[in-house]
């Protein structure tokens, strides 16, 4: 097997993962924590497993690089369920839809993030000094993150798309994307609220991708390793979100870990004509913070708790 092997290869696990995927929203029906916790290990399992396959078939080197990518996209992920969730709320998704939301989300991510990601490589490939770019926006992203700033970007998305389009919102059309209104299809809330998703997928790809690529500061960028990572990272978002939902705002110190990680990207990026950070060191750092960050965003949880009379 060689390195373009590994593209059919993934090809033909996406796919077969999305036919199954696909098949499970046909009816509505809330997702069990048993099944999202399978779900996530089967997710995460499939993508440590390709990175191995990456090992054998290509160097180990480019095997540190998927892990990598992989990480700091995964940890970017799961920042941006806090948003899914505010979706979901805002425009009053049922826990019985909220999977097919997401499926119908992720699946278009794959297309953009191709998009973002071989456009990425292309400019890189024939103008080098985007890096600095690309560094500049992060430490920007960066310094609003550890603020507590986001922006409200993906509110105001949500707000624009809800008041501009006409939608129907009633039991009726609960589930569906599209209905019948006197001889007029219209489209339903679940449409709107995954137009949203979509668009705000376009939002975080503008922050993951120059991360992403901060990996790749003295080589040249492999697509192969950067989407392969970028979309096994997405593709679990679904089952994730059913496993963590409930403790989503335990984790009060993630924005702070996240901005730690997107600083020291930054830093690599705007340094590495004279700091050369071996890509063992990047995700031995990474893998730190955000274990750093779950143990005392428990901590910190189980102290308040306790504080909080009976």
């Amino acid at each position: 097997m060689d390195e373009s092997s590994l593209w059919y290869v993934f090809i033909a696990i996406v796919a077969i993962l999305l036919i199954i995927e696909f098949a499970s929203i046909r009816k509505s029906h809330k997702i069990p924590m048993k099944s999202a916790i399978l779900q996530t290990i089967v997710w995460i399992g499939i993508a440590l497993a390709f990175g191995v396959l990456v090992y054998f078939v290509t160097t180990p080197e480019k095997a540190m690089e998927y892990y990598t990518a992989y990480t700091i996209e995964k940890a970017m992920s799961v920042d941006n369920l806090f948003v899914f969730l505010i979706l979901f709320a805002y425009f009053g998704i049922r826990d019985e839809d909220q999977h097919k939301a997401l499926f119908y989300g992720i699946a278009g991510a794959i297309v953009l993030r191709a998009i973002f990601i071989f456009a990425g490589v292309e400019l890189l490939e024939r103008f080098n000094w985007l890096l600095y770019v690309f560094g500049v926006i992060l430490l920007y992203v960066s310094i609003k993150t550890l603020r507590g700033d986001d922006g409200n970007k993906e509110n105001k998305i949500a707000r624009y798309m809800k008041n501009r389009f006409d939608y129907v919102d009633d039991e009726a059309s609960r589930g569906k994307l599209l209905v019948k209104v006197n001889g007029r299809r219209m489209v339903t809330t679940l449409f709107l609220c995954i137009v949203v998703i979509e668009l705000t997928d376009v939002v975080f790809a503008l922050d993951s991708i120059p991360a992403v690529l901060s990996i790749y500061t003295n080589t040249t960028p492999d697509t192969l390793i950067l989407y392969t990572s970028n979309i096994f990272a997405v593709l679990g978002l679904r089952s994730l979100f059913f496993v963590i939902e409930g403790g989503l705002n335990s984790l009060c110190y993630l924005k702070y870990g996240l901005g730690i990680i997107l600083a020291f990207v930054a830093f690599k990026l705007l340094a590495h004509q004279f700091v050369d950070i071996p890509i063992a060191l990047s995700l031995g750092f990474i893998l730190v913070v955000l274990a750093a960050t779950i143990v005392l965003s428990l901590i910190k949880t189980k102290s308040d708790r306790k504080r909080i009379p009976a």
